[in-house]
């Protein structure tokens, strides 16, 4: 079976320092603590992008066993609540949420 993760892009903030201190000294501890059933987490900061400024500036996947995991963690009191605090603390707009099948391909 295919993995199954949330990822969630963050659009640029008004204030990229203060963006990246809450994400790291608030967000992720809360998502430590509240998200259940998570297999994996990688936190990504977009540095740059070929077509000029990137849209995003952090990409989050959590990583989950199952997609019944995954919605178990999304229907949650804790998911409801990471998610919000994840609305909150993006200054640059609405973050994007995606549900998705991982294929890993090895070169």
């Amino acid at each position: 079976m295919a993995g199954v993760k949330v990822v969630v892009l963050y659009p640029q903030p008004k204030d990229l320092p203060a963006f990246e201190k809450t994400y790291k000294e608030e967000h992720v501890p809360m998502a430590a603590r509240l998200l259940t059933g998570v297999t994996r987490f990688v936190a990504t900061k977009v540095v740059g992008s070929p077509q000029g400024t990137a849209p995003f500036c952090r990409i989050a996947e959590i990583h989950f066993a199952s997609m019944e995991a995954l919605q178990a963690c999304l229907m949650s009191q804790g998911g409801q609540e990471t998610a919000a605090h994840a609305i909150s603390i993006s200054t640059g707009g609405t973050p994007v949420f995606l549900i998705c099948e991982e294929e890993t391909i090895t070169f």
